[in-house]
């Protein structure tokens, strides 16, 4: 009978999975494959025979301080609309690329970042990783179209309500393909 030699690679392995089992090192853990994913992951554009049109509506929402608000959406400015929570691994990967593309078009673009987690941890989270984002809580039931039951969730919605991009997962939102998109559609908007 011959004796199984174990390699490193099969130690490295059994120790991932142990870790992956632990509570407390299980997210990191999965954030960083996250972060390898949003560095190699830009969002698709949507086909345009697969675009789909929303009716504009005005999305009723609480902000982090509690107030409430009326975001219109297909309402002649262009969205980015993002489903998300701080327990989600691939929400934790894509956020520093958002709060980029929010630092630089968040006057051009209505951000409309949406969470049901409670207000103080949300407050919590973005104070310790130094996010200044457009959080809010949705009161509504979205339009069908926008309903995804997976989190990270996020849409690109042109100031006529088409959605060109949906996309779930993990992605690089500060990518060049997506700044290129956002500059056309903001150009196409002032028209």
């Amino acid at each position: 009978m011959k004796k199984r030699k174990f390699k490193i690679s099969d130690i490295l392995f059994g120790v991932f999975i142990v870790l992956l089992l632990i509570p407390q090192t299980r997210t990191p853990i999965q954030v960083a494959v996250n972060k390898i994913k949003v560095a190699i992951w830009s969002p698709s554009i949507e086909d345009q025979e697969d675009q789909q049109k929303i009716a504009p509506f005005d999305y009723a929402v609480t902000d982090m301080q509690g107030a409430s608000q009326h975001i219109a959406i297909g309402q002649g400015k262009v969205v980015f609309l993002s489903y998300w929570a701080t327990w989600c691994p691939p929400c934790i990967a894509e956020l520093p690329g958002i709060q980029a593309l929010y630092t630089d078009y968040g006057e051009k673009v209505a951000f409309v970042l949406l969470t049901q987690e409670e207000p103080a941890k949300v407050l919590d989270f973005v104070a310790r990783k130094e996010y200044h984002l457009p959080i809010y809580f949705p009161q509504m039931q979205a339009p069908e179209v926008l309903n995804e039951n997976s989190l990270p969730t996020n849409y690109v919605i042109d100031a006529q309500g088409k959605i060109i991009v949906k996309e779930t997962g993990a992605a690089d939102w500060n990518s060049t393909k997506i700044r290129s998109l956002l500059d056309e559609l903001i150009a196409e908007s002032m028209k």
